[in-house]
């Protein structure tokens, strides 16, 4: 792309600036945006390094894409550019995230945690310890890992710990025994520091600790399994209930972290935006077993996509010392996923996929990590430190008398005018007050009329807080534009509620998160905050909490009137498949609860049909 005065706004760019854009190289490459103090202000990575650097500093045409706030912003503090060249897109991408990581640019998505993960370690020796490790790996022995936190290696030792006996002790203290400790007689040591255990006897239940962590899980209990009975022959009764303990223990975690289908190391990465806030999961699955998640928050510039995000995440994660794994699932690729794949193999040595989770097994593993994604995210922001400050920019914004700590947000639900309901969601200054939730079921209003829904809502509300000489709200937010807002006011004035300030939320003309029109009562133009505003994003988070909880309460009506039908709808679903699933299951419910894998042991449904079952009950 060569820049002419017909499509660039010559007379806005300095002077600086042109001079370094009519000579900027055509190769890959890494570019840092500079301000006046020679701050960075950005670090990018482009296959052609002119076309990317005057790219923003172009004027588009009318019709055409404009830049995003964030890229205008930005544009307007640089005063400077330094480019490097490299040789390839993958060369540029490494230099990207190492500059990232020294300069942390304000205009960069940024991640914070650089640390080290944690693993389990298991010396060498005679009787080798099982211990938690960080750290460079200097001692001999097996590293099991990385585990994504703490608490995940303390569970994993602890389980060990139950069901093979070996011990965690230091070799200061394992050589200075004379008589067996606590661990020993809480049956979760064998003693072999007092030779109350062979060599040998011990040494087989450390192998099955290193099966184990390599995945063999079902060989473990292959070999415990001929012990037992082998034992059981001998008449060794004690022994054979020990082997069938730790069968017992083994078979119960299987089923909890046990991934059918795999034994790849693979991570899945969940993401979630709302509210200003980001929130990515990253659920790490190691040789079969799921060994826990870990969740970051990163400082999001304002403007940011999830596409720049999640390229961030993966650049700043993987290439900061965290294991590699052969796969890494994921929603939806960035765009710059290719290059990221290349650098990724590049620095593990072998080759990296990163692949979207669209069928099967990992759409489970994204669903349960997109999932906890949500629930983390809906936490952070429930936070009370975080609600505090919300509260007091949304009064500063608002010109409130007083701080709003009593916040009721209504909003309408239906299915093209059918089963309406209206939800009520109460914030105080500790966030949700789910207690004081309230759905409102409305009947005897035209199917799909909004404003009575509203107005109906309200009336209920309102007057019978009044009747029973309950306190009313500090501020009243209802989900809609100019006409719901009316009809608040009508219904506030037929009540004799004159002093609850009342506020109505819609999402604008293009409809984008961030771009919200705060509208008040008498007044015809919006109230327009920033996408950056604290004030907006509790806005943001009491709205979506009130349109949740209406849609599930709606969908839960939906299910329970309509399952049967719902199922009609699903091609290869006839009356008898209908017939087989509910005799099986015993009713909808059941049905909704199932997982893929349990609905195709139904009598004549295949698992690919219960795949499309499962997905359509679950949409």
């Amino acid at each position: 792309m060569s820049m002419s005065a017909n499509d660039s706004d010559s007379g806005t760019i300095k002077p600086q600036i042109k001079k370094i854009l009519a000579h900027l190289s055509k190769k890959p490459g890494v570019y840092q945006m500079l301000d006046k103090d020679g701050e960075t202000l950005y670090v990018g990575k482009a296959k052609n390094l002119s076309n990317r650097v005057k790219s923003y500093f172009t004027k588009h045409s009318p019709g055409k894409m404009s830049q995003s706030p964030k890229t205008e912003l930005l544009v307007t503090y640089i005063e400077d550019i330094h480019t490097t060249v490299t040789d390839t897109e993958t060369e540029a991408l490494l230099l990207e995230n190492n500059l990232i990581k020294k300069y942390k640019p304000r205009f960069n998505v940024i991640f914070r945690d650089d640390k080290s993960y944690p693993y389990v370690f298991l010396s060498a020796g005679d009787y080798p310890r099982l211990a938690y490790h960080r750290g460079a790996k200097k001692e001999k022995g097996d590293y099991f890992g990385p585990f994504p936190s703490t608490s995940a290696v303390r569970q994993s030792l602890s389980l060990m710990q139950k069901v093979f006996q070996i011990r965690q002790c230091e070799d200061s203290y394992f050589a200075n025994r004379s008589r067996p400790c606590l661990q020993y007689q809480i049956k979760r040591c064998t003693a072999p520091c007092v030779n109350y255990i062979s060599k040998e006897d011990y040494a087989k239940d450390v192998e099955n600790v290193r099966l184990f962590y390599r995945g063999k899980s079902e060989q473990v209990i292959s070999r415990l399994q001929k012990k037992m009975d082998k034992a059981s022959e001998n008449l060794e009764f004690e022994l054979a209930a020990r082997y069938r303990d730790q069968i017992k223990q083994m078979r119960h975690v299987m089923q909890q972290q046990v991934i059918s289908g795999t034994s790849s190391d693979l991570d899945v990465v969940g993401v979630d935006y709302a509210s200003g806030t980001c929130c990515i999961l990253l659920v790490f699955i190691r040789n079969g077993l799921i060994v826990g998640n870990k969740t970051y928050y990163p400082k999001v510039p304002k403007h940011s996509d999830l596409d720049e995000i999640i390229t961030s995440f993966l650049t700043f994660y993987y290439l900061s010392g965290a294991e590699v794994p052969k796969q890494v699932f994921m929603h939806k690729l960035p765009e710059d996923a290719e290059a990221i794949s290349e650098a990724l193999s590049q620095h593990k040595g072998s080759k990296v996929e990163l692949k979207v989770a669209s069928r099967g097994q990992p759409k489970e593993w994204q669903a349960f990590a997109d999932k906890n994604a949500q629930h983390s995210l809906r936490s952070k922001l429930n936070s009370k430190s975080n609600f505090t400050e919300r509260l007091m920019e949304l009064q500063k914004a608002l010109q409130l008398e007083s701080l709003p700590k009593h916040v009721e947000c209504f909003d309408i639900s239906h299915t093209q005018g059918n089963q309406t309901v209206g939800s009520c969601v109460v914030f105080d200054d500790n966030g949700p007050k789910k207690s004081d939730y309230r759905i409102f079921n409305i009947s005897g209003i035209e199917p799909g009329d909004d404003y009575a829904a509203m107005e109906q809502v309200l009336t209920r509300r309102y007057k019978r807080l009044k009747t029973e000489e309950k306190p009313l709200p500090d501020l009243v937010i209802v989900d809609g534009g100019k006409g719901q807002l009316a009809k608040a006011e009508d219904v506030f004035e037929a009540l004799e509620i004159g002093n609850v300030p009342l506020i109505g939320v819609s999402k604008g003309s293009d409809r984008k998160v961030g771009m919200e029109q705060i509208w008040f009562p008498g007044q015809h133009r919006p109230l327009l905050l920033d996408e950056d505003s604290k004030a907006l994003h509790f806005i943001q988070h009491i709205r979506d909490e009130s349109h949740r909880f209406a849609i599930t309460k709606h969908r839960h009506q939906r299910k329970k009137s309509g399952t049967k039908s719902l199922l009609e709808e699903i091609p290869g679903v006839g009356a008898k498949r209908r017939q087989s699933l509910l005799r099986h299951f015993g009713g909808w419910q059941e049905i909704e609860k199932a997982s893929a894998k349990d609905i195709a042991k139904a009598p004549g449904i295949s698992l690919s049909l219960a795949q499309k079952i499962y997905d359509y009950l679950h949409s």
